[in-house]
C-alpha cells in the first residue's frame, strides 16, 4: 500500500454527470477469440448509441496496445496487467457518466472478473462473443492465425494459449449465426431493458 496517499471525492457525482445524457454510466466488455467480431460489433453499437444521441467512448485492444500498453507484450503476466489497465480507464470513463464499450479478447475469468468488482453491481455487462474457433480462423483478417499455426507467433490465444469462457455472460453473440444488424439490436434491447439508456425526450 503506498503511503501518504488521500483519497478526494468529487463533489459531482457519477449519476449526476450522466442524468442529463439520459443514460447510466455502464460498460460494455466485449471479449470472445481474435476474429469472433468483438471490435466489428463493439463499433456498430458505438455509432448505434451516438447517433441516438448517447454519449459512450470505444476502447480497442490494439489501439490502446499503441499508447497506454504499448510496453506490455503477450506473456501471461503482460495479458493480467494489460486488462487491469483498461478496467481502470474503463472506470475513470464510466465515472464521467459515459456508456464505455471495451474490445478485448480477455482470455482469463479471473481478469474479467477483476474488471467486474471494479464496477457497481449491474454496470459491467460482459459481452461474451461465442463465435466457433474454425468461424474465426476461416476469416482471419490479421493473418495471426496462420502464423500462429506456423509457430511464428507464441501464445496465440486459442492455439497456445487457453481462453477461458465466461460462465454466465449477460450477453451472449454468435457473429457466425447472427448478422451485425442483429447483434447490435440484441445490445441496445438489453441496455433499454435494463434501464441503462432511457428514452430521450426531444
Amino acid at each position: 500500500m503506498i503511503k501518504n496517499i488521500v483519497w478526494h471525492d468529487h463533489k459531482i457525482t457519477r449519476a449526476e454527470r450522466a442524468e442529463p445524457k439520459h443514460q447510466h454510466p455502464c460498460l460494455l466488455w466485449f471479449t470472445g477469440l481474435s476474429g469472433s467480431g468483438k471490435s466489428t460489433i463493439a463499433n456498430a453499437v458505438d455509432v448505434a448509441l451516438h447517433e441516438r444521441g448517447y454519449h459512450t467512448f470505444l476502447l480497442d485492444g490494439d489501439n490502446v496496445r499503441h499508447g497506454l500498453n504499448r510496453d506490455l507484450g503477450f506473456s501471461d503476466e503482460d495479458r493480467v496487467e494489460n486488462i487491469r489497465r483498461i478496467g481502470e480507464v474503463s472506470k475513470l470513463f464510466a465515472d464521467a457518466g459515459l456508456i464505455v464499450l471495451s474490445a478485448f479478447i480477455s482470455p482469463f475469468a479471473s481478469d474479467r472478473r477483476m474488471v467486474r468488482n471494479l464496477f457497481p453491481a449491474g454496470e459491467f455487462i460482459e459481452v461474451f462473443m461465442d463465435t466457433p474457433i474454425e468461424t474465426c480462423e476461416d476469416r482471419d483478417p490479421k493473418g495471426l492465425y496462420e502464423k500462429a499455426r506456423a509457430g511464428q507467433i507464441k501464445d496465440f490465444t486459442g492455439i497456445d494459449s487457453p481462453y477461458e469462457v465466461p460462465e454466465h455472460p449477460e450477453v451472449v453473440l454468435d457473429t457466425s449465426s447472427q448478422t451485425v444488424d442483429e447483434c447490435v439490436e440484441q445490445l441496445l434491447e438489453y441496455l433499454h431493458e435494463r434501464k441503462l439508456i432511457l428514452e430521450r425526450q426531444e
